[in-house]
């Protein structure tokens, strides 16, 4: 039986009015902008990775605006400190005690600038509270706000000055999407919408939906219902990552988890109370590729990680029937 919130269709239409919002500062790109709030009923944390330029911040603050809830922005840069992020012990004269000051990590929704022009010391402290949503200093462990996701956005490694992200890191973005260039009808309403820079910020945007309306609709998605066939398809996916000629790494089980954590955001979003293929397939693409590691013969025969995807969901068979659905 579907959730109370999907099966009353006010999750979708919640849903579409983030997107709409989000949509107003964000043009042509409803794609993406589906992707990344899908990201976050999933909890879980998302990649942007594009060219300078095309707008990955401008959907990051403009989500964020849409929630309301707190939320930090934190510039990522050569010299940034570990503890710039997580927060530092100090010495206070007024109480003669140390006292804990939180860095930019404590809000519901933090944007990482540039993720990857941080050196990899910095880039590490995300992970313990990206994958346990606490922050350890110090030997005290500060649980994070809930909710809590990241999102990050970062320029392709082949740009000056950037680190790639270690694979281990990688692993905890639930999805990484691209922007891409907006089509010519999107970029000419652009100019007309946004050509004075005053106009149109995502700062500007009012929140059509408070935190505790996304931790309900959390709560909803992670009831929604995978028929055993379907989880049986996920961990056949996963395991024909691993086994594939051209991978020398394939998807971890915390990979699959959250390829089935979007399948039930989709569905949910879409009014369902259960998962069907189509949503696995749709989004095994911005879950699972930046997982996969090429083996160096394949990387320089010239296949991508999205050819072995492509592979692996042509040949795993789909479940049909009953199996598939709403079975339970």
């Amino acid at each position: 039986m579907a959730p109370r919130y999907v099966a009353d269709g006010a999750l979708a239409e919640t849903f579409e009015a983030v997107v709409a919002n989000v949509a107003r500062v964000v043009q042509g790109k409803d794609d993406a902008i589906r992707l990344a709030v899908c990201c976050m009923l999933a909890e879980g944390h998302l990649l942007i990775e594009d060219v300078p330029g095309v707008g990955k911040t401008t959907l990051a603050k403009a989500l964020g605006s849409s929630v309301g809830c707190s939320w930090h922005r934190i510039q990522f840069t050569p010299d940034l400190l570990p503890s710039d992020v997580t927060g530092v012990t100090v010495y206070s004269r007024s109480t003669g005690a140390f006292e804990f000051r939180p860095g930019g990590i404590f809000a519901n929704i933090v944007l990482g600038d540039e993720i990857n022009r941080a050196s990899p010391k910095t880039q590490s402290a995300l992970l313990e509270a990206m994958q346990e949503r606490q922050v350890t200093v110090d030997a005290t462990t500060y649980p994070l706000p809930e909710p809590f996701m990241v999102i990050a956005t970062q320029n392709p490694v082949e740009h000056e000055g950037t680190y790639p992200l270690p694979e281990s890191q990688l692993d905890r973005f639930l999805m990484r999407i691209s922007m891409g260039y907006p089509d010519r009808r999107a970029e000419v309403a652009m100019l007309h919408n946004h050509g004075d820079r005053r106009a149109g910020a995502p700062d500007e945007l009012g929140a059509v939906v408070r935190a505790e309306d996304v931790a309900a609709m959390a709560e909803a998605v992670r009831l929604v219902h995978v028929a055993p066939a379907i989880g049986e398809y996920l961990v056949d996916l996963a395991d024909a990552t691993r086994r594939h000629p051209s991978l020398a790494l394939g998807v971890s089980p915390r990979a699959t988890l959250a390829l089935q954590g979007a399948a039930r955001a989709r569905a949910a979003a879409s009014g369902r109370g259960y998962v069907v293929p189509d949503d696995v397939k749709a989004l095994a693409g911005p879950v699972i590729e930046h997982r996969l590691v090429l083996t160096p013969e394949a990387a320089i025969s010239g296949i991508g990680p999205g050819d072995v995807l492509d592979q692996v969901l042509d040949r795993v068979p789909i479940p049909s029937g009953r199996a598939a659905g709403r079975s339970l």
